[in-house]
């Protein structure tokens, strides 16, 4: 028997989504629009709406394994932004592609940066496919972010950091944008960065304990 997976859209934004304050109706429209299950493996389609996070690539060669993340904290996450549909989008650790497709339906237009290249090439050729025609999936280091296209509005960091590299916030525009998963497992507590006059400032908004993305951790600091 297929799955239903319009139903599954709905159950997850009936069940996961509302019930954690997710308001923003375009944010909304956008995941029940946008087919979660084209984003995962073959093999794990039937759980591409489960309230947990989905690996869509092993650790291999150095490289720590990645995931998809959970629909609650990245549906809060983003609504954080607060993205209008004026709006450039940096999504950083693009993964398979889910994040930007979602953010390419509130935003003007959205590059994806993906560090991964088997990674970058599923998401390119996923998001083409399903005729997500506003992103642009981009390959690079991802704490370094993608100054060739900058300055963002908004810039989405899809996973959990020790540490958040100057470099980001100096890719922000005027009026910018981050938000961001800061510390490992429960201690991780999402944050809206602001870009006011050059100077950016923080607040704390909501836990989270999701997953890290590579390369944005802290430089031990050695002590005699």
């Amino acid at each position: 028997m297929d799955t239903d997976f319009s139903e599954q859209r709905v159950k997850m934004v009936d069940g996961q989504i509302r019930t954690t304050d997710v308001t923003d109706a375009a944010l909304l429209a956008a995941m029940l629009s946008v087919p979660r299950e084209a984003f995962v493996g073959a093999g794990l389609r039937d759980l591409a709406y489960i309230d947990d996070d989905i690996q869509i690539a092993a650790a291999a060669e150095g490289r720590p394994a990645r995931y998809l993340m959970e629909p609650s904290p990245f549906a809060k996450l983003v609504q954080l932004a607060q993205i209008t549909p004026a709006d450039f989008v940096l999504d950083i650790g693009a993964g398979t592609g889910y994040a930007a497709a979602i953010l390419s339906r509130l935003a003007s237009s959205v590059v994806a940066l993906e560090s991964d290249p088997a990674l970058a090439e599923a998401a390119g050729a996923t998001l083409s496919e399903l005729g997500y025609d506003n992103v642009a999936v981009v390959q690079g280091v991802l704490n370094e972010g993608y100054g060739a296209e900058a300055p963002y509005d908004v810039i989405l960091l899809g996973g959990a950091v020790e540490t958040i590299p100057a470099a980001l916030f100096d890719q922000l525009k005027e009026g910018g944008r981050l938000v961001a998963v800061e510390g490992q497992g429960n201690a991780g507590t999402a944050r809206l960065f602001l870009k006011t006059a050059g100077i950016v400032t923080s607040r704390s908004a909501f836990n989270a304990a999701i997953r890290p993305l590579p390369g944005f951790e802290r430089t031990p600091v050695f002590e005699f």
